[in-house]
């Protein structure tokens, strides 16, 4: 679509398309494009034009900037990245979880490292009891989905194996108000840890087990997009997911 607001600023400062290219330093053409198709310009031009024209960028090409500022707000959003998951110290997760207030969230194939971790089973209770919701998602050990992903860790059927030793573990929360369980069958690419406004996402790499994959550790920014985005994955993993037991 054309840019009539970048129309409208030149002829209301009575510039032409020639005007602004040699003012900026650029070919007519490449203005021309700009305003007829709606082309948007490289930052650097889009504040020299709107300098130049005595306007604001914002006005002149509104969403070029908000693509940005959500770009930028999100990457503010990266507390900081770990190569694997096993670098991850332990009071990082102690942290995370302790700081929640509202809801826990995990969502696994098996998780094993936390349900063998009983302080971490123990923080799991004491929020719960705390009126924290706590929502414990892991693969379902009978799914087809569970059975590729312990071929590819080169496991097998340990991969299953490992779910129900997992459910055992938790059996001390399985029936505590305010704790929920269900089994997934999804193609997982990454566990994601979710602690109210803050996760830590455990990347998936094919052939490689969970602990040696890298790790983002993740707090919501204003305008930023990514926690939101792992966050709306979890819902949609949980509303197809089937209580345990069921």
């Amino acid at each position: 679509m054309a840019n009539e607001r970048l129309r409208a600023a030149l002829l209301q400062k009575g510039v032409s398309i020639t005007d602004l290219a040699n003012a900026i330093q650029v070919d007519p053409k490449t203005v021309e494009r700009w305003i007829t198709k709606g082309r948007e310009p490289y930052r650097k031009h889009r504040f020299a034009v709107a300098s130049y024209l005595g306007t604001e960028e914002t006005y002149l090409w509104p969403e070029a900037l908000t693509r940005e500022q959500v770009a930028s707000a999100s990457e503010s959003e990266i507390v900081t990245v770990y190569p694997h998951r096993w670098a991850v110290p332990r009071d990082v997760w102690g942290r995370l979880f302790a700081s929640a207030s509202e809801e826990i969230g995990v969502l696994v194939y098996s998780g094993l490292f936390l349900a063998d971790d009983t302080g971490m089973v123990r923080m799991f209770g004491e929020k719960a009891d705390a009126g924290v919701r706590v929502r414990i998602l892991l693969g379902d050990p009978d799914c087809a989905e569970v059975a590729q992903r312990g071929k590819d860790e080169g496991i097998d059927d340990d991969m299953a194996a490992k779910i129900r030793n997992v459910l055992v573990l938790y059996r001390s929360l399985r029936e505590r108000e305010n704790v929920e369980f269900r089994l997934h069958a999804t193609v997982l690419y990454n566990s994601i840890y979710r602690a109210d406004d803050q996760s830590l996402i455990n990347t998936h790499v094919y052939g490689v087990p969970a602990g040696n994959a890298p790790v983002l550790h993740l707090r919501k920014v204003i305008g930023g997009d990514m926690v939101a985005t792992y966050a709306e994955s979890f819902e949609r993993v949980w509303d197809g997911a089937r209580p345990v037991g069921s």
